[in-house]
């Protein structure tokens, strides 16, 4: 039987993230589960929220196995300096980054099926000097991809991004046709690839208010974004739009659509999260590897709390297992 071997990066270690991996760990899952993190550290964490856990080292050359509840194989790597919770340092930024390029290397030569990413810490890995606006970006320039695209999905919606971690008045001059149109090319063919839709229902929503009421509120729409729709749906795409934004996630309009294209982070995230923040799953379209994440921060107030929502890395594990042929259901409509 195939187990696939997933590996979870456990993010910033004064975060939640090692809560989020050591509360994983008390559930049996149908895949190997490794998680790339200091192994004291999580037995420190479980040790504080009273939660039972056997530490595993783990060793590439042992057999994957499904995951028993209690246990946790992990990819050791030390930080560098104590972690005190809710105390983000700097100079553990190094730690953060190795372990996710571990993951990552490992995605690609084939040893692990998929990395799932606890969150991290964006200002502290900044202030170390590390050029990181945020997972998705980082992957895809270790990953050498082209283009990626920010996918976040749930039970009820999936929501795509043409821009991802840009200030909003850079958005329009970023709307190019070209990006444009390689995004929604990654879409559809992701889509497919994971999800196995065929033809996937795409709808592209608009820029401006009202999808720029024919132009008096913006041209993008006239100049950009409607052009694309036309070539991709010459091309056979099932695409309709530009849709506006205001309307686009009406319970009546979602029932025409497989997924929303959003043009910028603020259009389309809050919609989701309000559906059910934390149940959410971040996936990054575009690369050679699976990769999945959690739908918020690092939530350092809650860290050793007992306190921390570990839903959406739950969901973000779940998904990867489901994609990876493990599981018996996907996320998503």
């Amino acid at each position: 039987m195939y187990v696939p071997r997933i590996v979870i990066t456990s993010g910033e270690p004064a975060g939640i993230g090692p809560d989020a991996c050591v509360a994983l760990s008390q559930t049996d899952w149908p895949a190997d589960i490794v998680v790339a993190a200091d192994a004291e550290l999580l037995a420190a964490t479980a040790g504080v929220l009273g939660l039972p856990l056997t530490i595993e080292r783990y060793e590439s050359s042992r057999r994957s196995a499904a995951h028993r509840a209690g246990t946790l194989k992990v990819m050791h790597s030390p930080t560098v300096r104590p972690v005190i919770a809710g105390q983000p340092d700097a100079r553990n930024a190094a730690y953060v980054m190795d372990m996710l390029d571990r993951a990552c290397d490992g995605c690609m030569n084939g040893e692990f099926a998929a990395m799932v990413t606890a969150p991290v810490q964006k200002s502290t890995l900044m202030d170390a000097g590390y050029a990181f606006t945020g997972h998705t970006e980082y992957l895809a320039m270790r990953t050498r991809a082209a283009m990626p695209v920010m996918l976040l999905l749930n039970d009820q919606l999936r929501v795509a991004l043409v821009t991802t971690h840009l200030a909003l008045a850079d958005v329009p001059r970023a709307i190019t046709p070209e990006r444009l149109r390689a995004t929604i090319r990654i879409v559809n063919m992701d889509l497919e690839r994971h999800f196995s839709l065929v033809k996937p229902r795409i709808a592209v929503l608009g820029l401006n208010p009202h999808a720029g009421e024919a132009g008096h509120l913006g041209r993008e729409e006239i100049d950009v974004i409607r052009p694309v729709i036309d070539e991709l749906q010459a091309e056979g795409l099932n695409i309709q739009g530009p849709v506006p934004a205001d309307t686009a996630f009406t319970p009546r309009f979602l029932q025409t659509a497989d997924v929303i294209v959003a043009m910028y982070h603020d259009q389309g995230l809050p919609v989701i999260k309000h559906l059910g923040f934390g149940n959410a799953v971040n996936m990054t379209l575009g690369l050679p590897i699976l990769r999945t994440s959690v739908d918020h921060g690092t939530a350092l107030s809650l860290a050793r709390s007992g306190k921390a929502d570990v839903g959406s890395l739950r969901a973000a594990l779940r998904l990867a297992v489901d994609l990876t042929g493990a599981g018996s259901a996907h996320a998503g409509p």
